[in-house]
């Protein structure tokens, strides 16, 4: 039988599916967003789905869904949302240390300590490892008996074709797991791209996107294959960024041999950072972005909040390959 997994803050389904990719048979999820909720049922529909706050949801009424008790799970599985520990969403590029979400990897320790499963793995944005939350989750584990590794990864060397840091925690219950080893090769924007399979047919592909003239022409003369909008000289540049040219990859174009940049909830726009591609005179469509993000071309998202709910589950969403490769290394240890 496949070990069985519970996903916390599930998202739009980017972790379980790369639980399910490794081996795992994901038996419940747990998503306050009913948008998300609706993206991650279409795709996982035989997961148990609760759509509330993970605040009222209780140890005991896991268990007695599942029919378990505390220890016969194989895996805890969350990302937490991280937007307070994101230095993006500030100006001075600091941290929210303050913000409620931030504690909401306390909720996540809570379900581990009620349900004792064999495994704990647990992904966020690097600035987790700075805080004192990520000690304290650390402490409170080993107190359980769980022998717990925390680092920084880049996706980009897992398997994903997007440079995408990120803070991950993997724990066994008296033993050991070890993580991923990273690949020898970067797979390229390229390499994601070729996976297009229905460009003209593809909704999630060809959702409008209408520029200004001005903006229009500003990326047809950004060179091709990684160009920069610093190429285009100062009569082609905005105002604001003549004042302030902090964010250099605004405007700018991927690179088809390359990885792409981290994708975010801004993807569909190029004022938010270099997504543009390579060769044609658009942003990335919103496949392309699930595509760099590592989810197969037939994953399908709900379209209930238009271009910009799309890209904000894209832009959240976990990497499956990424998390497959970490995931596969809790099987071996759980079979050994």
């Amino acid at each position: 039988m496949k070990p069985k997994a519970i996903d916390l803050f599930s998202g739009c389904g980017g972790l379980t599916l790369g639980l399910k990719q490794a081996g795992f048979n994901v038996i419940g999820a747990v998503e306050i967003d009913p948008v998300a909720v609706e993206t991650y049922k279409a795709n996982h529909k035989r997961v148990h789905v609760w759509t509330k706050d993970i605040c009222d949801l209780s140890v005991d009424e896991i268990l007695t869904k599942f029919n378990l008790k505390p220890g016969e799970l194989d895996l805890v599985a969350g990302c937490p949302p991280c937007q307070g520990f994101s230095t993006m969403t500030t100006l001075n590029g600091k941290y929210e240390r303050n913000d409620a979400r931030n504690d909401l990897v306390f909720q996540y320790l809570r379900i581990v300590q009620g349900l004792r499963p064999r495994a704990v793995m647990m992904e966020n944005v690097p600035d987790l490892l700075k805080d004192g939350r990520s000690a304290t989750l650390k402490r409170e584990l080993e107190a359980l008996g769980y022998v717990c590794k925390m680092a920084v990864h880049d996706a980009s060397k897992f398997g994903v074709p997007q440079r995408r840091r990120r803070f991950v925690l993997v724990a066994g219950h008296g033993q050991e797991i070890a993580f991923a080893k990273e690949v020898k090769g970067r797979p390229t924007v390229k390499q994601a791209f070729a996976k297009l399979r229905r460009p003209k047919t593809d909704v999630l592909h060809n959702l409008p996107y209408r520029p200004s003239h001005a903006v229009l022409e500003r990326i047809r003369l950004t060179p091709k294959d990684g160009g920069s909008r610093a190429d285009l000289g100062k009569q082609y540049q905005l105002a604001c960024h003549k004042k302030s040219d902090g964010f250099k990859d605004v405007y700018g174009r991927m690179a088809w041999k390359k990885p792409a940049p981290t994708i975010t909830g801004g993807c569909f726009n190029p004022s938010k950072g270099r997504f543009l591609h390579p060769e044609e005179n658009r942003p990335i469509s919103m496949r392309e972005a699930a595509l760099l993000q590592s989810f197969p071309p037939d994953y399908r998202f709900s379209l209930k909040r238009g271009k910009t709910g799309v890209a904000q589950m894209i832009g959240n969403a976990l990497p499956p390959e990424f998390i497959r490769r970490h995931a596969s290394q809790i099987v071996r240890a759980l079979k050994a």
